[in-house]
């Protein structure tokens, strides 16, 4: 099937950048924020409308998913749906607005739901600061169906986790096995949406992450 013109002005922003994506750069492709800019010259939000498309299974990997890249470089990774087609790019009711986005950013604690992080916190070992959106995540429900619910995540997570389905089923039955001990204290820490970790339980996390030498050594002066 013929696909229209990136340049075709009667097309919406986000839907011309998808297809400047296909017929300019590529799959696999690199390209610039100054490059998208140069072609959309006087379109304003372009960053945004390109980003966008992540929500239709369009992949774009930057420094934070592909430490290959530079800091200033973009990998047009996977093609998603064909949004420029009819039907296709818009989600109509899933729309949300400054005023939910800041209910949505309050009720899950200004905070990453999958890694913790807040905004603008420089992710631990790198000097790249988070920034925080909304993930549709499908969640599998007691009944078997599947709902779409919205949850603040980082952009590393939202991207990360994409293609993930939360198993809310999977979740409650494993609650009904927990010996009463164990389910007393795991409603603790949801009534407080907080787990403090122990000294040892700290260090067990920063030792998984030591290269094998280092392992070595902590194992030594554990003996």
């Amino acid at each position: 099937m013929d696909i229209p013109s990136w340049k075709d002005p009667k097309l919406g922003t986000m839907k011309r950048a998808a297809l400047w994506l296909v017929q300019e750069v590529g799959v696999g492709g690199l390209f610039t924020k100054e490059q998208l800019r140069d072609a959309f010259q006087g379109t304003s939000q372009i960053d945004r409308r390109m980003r966008d498309l992540r929500d239709f299974g369009w992949r774009i990997d930057t420094n934070r998913e592909d430490p290959a890249l530079e800091a200033h470089e973009h990998r047009f990774t996977t093609e998603g749906e064909p949004v420029w087609q009819e039907g296709k790019g818009s989600r109509p009711g899933n729309t949300v607005s400054a005023a939910q986005r800041r209910e949505l950013l309050a009720r899950d604690g200004h905070k990453c739901r999958s890694c913790g992080i807040s905004p603008g916190e420089q992710y631990p070992g790198t000097y790249v600061a988070s920034q925080l959106d909304i993930a549709r995540r499908p969640v599998l429900l007691p009944s078997g169906a599947v709902e779409v619910q919205n949850v603040i995540e980082c952009t590393r997570c939202r991207v990360g986790g994409r293609n993930l389905t939360a198993d809310l089923a999977d979740v409650l039955a494993r609650i009904d096995r927990l010996p009463l001990l164990e389910r007393k204290m795991l409603a603790g820490w949801v009534a407080q949406d907080a787990r403090v970790f122990s000294e040892a339980e700290g260090i067990w996390a920063a030792y998984r992450s030591l290269p094998a030498d280092s392992r070595d050594q902590v194992r030594g002066a554990l003996s």
